[in-house]
């Protein structure tokens, strides 16, 4: 069967902890990290064509490439299937920012012309093919909480976490991913066994007090506003652990309302309307499911500034 279009959410992603380990012989460190996806995301739309093609539209469309340095493009040339497609990403996430949006697109870009070229790709395959183009990439392959370790290639699956409300905050600066782990003093290693069943919001905001981001620190040093929305997002209402994502700049609280989520986002963006705040969940669905035009439906997102 022929398909005329197909589109595909690239959804945030967010490390809930991250330590790092030793420098490995191949120059990355070892990584270890629970990874959830949240109901926030860019979306790419897929459309069969001759030549291959990109157009970047969306808040966060404006001065990024669309050129063969994109990881968009370089995870259709890296498909190698000979065939052309118009594709279209709407940016609706910070560039550089710690939560995936670049990884998530190309692994968006992966599944999405996978299937519009036919292409019957083994999970293995794809896996590897994401590998290639970056450290995060084979986690937003399928979108789901997962255990992350290795430099970001070896994941386990894990069940599904709660779908706790969570703030997403962006002081609107970029944070060299390199000169932060070069900065990179404390290490918390990567021992940690793999973590219980989270049956609730309790269970697994009382497992993250035990965890932190060791890139936190070195990127405080770098972007000092990051211990700004750090200490802006600690003192909300509701508000649980506040922590960074990956490398930053984006940090995050999880709420126990969304109420709570939607006041405090409301309150952060009274005293900073620069800041990208952004209000949404844990996602408890596979985000990796395609979606076709004519059966599309635009996603929650309780706040789009």
């Amino acid at each position: 069967m022929t398909i005329e279009a197909e589109s595909q959410r690239a959804p945030a992603k967010i490390n809930l902890f991250l330590h790092v380990g030793a420098r490995r012989p191949d120059g990355y460190h070892a990584l270890q990290s629970l990874v959830a996806f949240v109901e926030a995301g860019d979306r790419l739309t897929f459309s069969p064509a001759r030549e291959l093609s990109l157009t970047v539209e969306g808040p966060f469309g404006a001065g990024l490439s669309a050129d063969g340095d994109n990881l968009v493009v370089r995870a259709a040339k890296d498909l190698d299937s000979g065939k052309g497609a118009r594709i279209v990403l709407t940016k609706n996430l910070p560039v550089a920012s710690g939560i995936g949006g670049g990884s998530a697109d190309a692994a968006a870009a992966l599944r999405g012309l996978a299937r519009l070229w036919g292409l019957n790709l083994a999970q293995d395959e794809m896996l590897a093919i994401a590998a290639g183009l970056g450290s995060d990439v084979p986690v937003c392959v399928s979108s789901e909480a997962q255990w992350m370790e290795g430099r970001g290639e070896k994941l386990t699956t894990i069940d599904p976490l709660p779908a706790i409300p969570i703030l997403l905050v962006n002081p609107g600066v970029s944070v060299s991913t390199p000169e932060v782990f070069a900065a990179l003093g404390g290490r918390s290693g990567t021992e940690l066994p793999l973590p219980p069943k989270f049956n609730t919001s309790d269970d697994l905001i009382g497992y993250l007090r035990d965890t932190r981001n060791d890139l936190e620190a070195p990127a405080r040093a770098i972007a000092p506003v990051i211990g700004d929305v750090l200490a802006l997002l600690s003192v909300q209402p509701g508000a649980r652990p506040a922590r960074m994502s990956g490398s930053g700049a984006t940090c995050f609280a999880l709420f126990d309302t969304d109420g709570a989520a939607i006041a405090a986002a409301g309150a952060i963006r009274a005293h900073h309307a620069s800041w990208w705040t952004f209000p949404t969940r844990i996602a408890r669905f596979s985000s990796a499911a395609s979606l076709s035009l004519a059966d599309e439906r635009v996603h929650r997102t309780r706040d789009r500034h």
